[in-house]
């Protein structure tokens, strides 16, 4: 197998396994992104917000999904693989509209991260798996 042959495998191969989503506008959800740009793992942002978007963009992230949070019949799932997901909680109503597109994507385990100690039950029943509370950083051993 050539070089060039070996980029196309490995580029294949990561566009089809499971990427990470993140909603991540927070400051420590861009510092767990920046962890996962320096680890090169696969991940997707999502965001309904076109200046965020450019502001993804602009910290090097390179699969951003901007999505219609209103209306949940354009929920569609994304093209690749979804694996686990981690929600950075900047307003409640958000965070829960994020929740409900991103758990009927994938089996996968489901973070909220929120710096506030309101919302355990919602989450809960919106489909989270674990709701973390932290201010910033200190996420980097979620990626093991």
């Amino acid at each position: 197998m050539n070089e060039r042959e070996a980029t196309a495998q490995q580029t294949a191969g990561q566009q089809t396994a499971p990427a990470i989503v993140v909603s991540a506008m927070t400051k420590a959800g861009e510092q767990f992104m920046k962890q996962l740009l320096v680890k090169g793992l696969p991940f997707m942002a999502v965001t309904n917000s076109v200046a965020e978007r450019q502001q993804l963009a602009k910290l090097g992230v390179g699969s951003i999904l901007l999505v219609n949070t209103i209306d949940p019949d354009t929920w569609e799932r994304p093209e690749r693989p979804v694996g686990k997901a981690f929600l950075f909680e900047s307003s409640l109503s958000l965070c829960c509209r994020y929740l409900r597109m991103i758990r009927k994507w994938t089996d996968q385990p489901v973070y909220v991260v929120t710096g506030r100690t309101h919302g355990r039950l919602i989450y809960k029943g919106l489909g989270a798996d674990h709701i973390l509370h932290v201010q910033t950083g200190g996420l980097g051993s979620l990626l093991e």
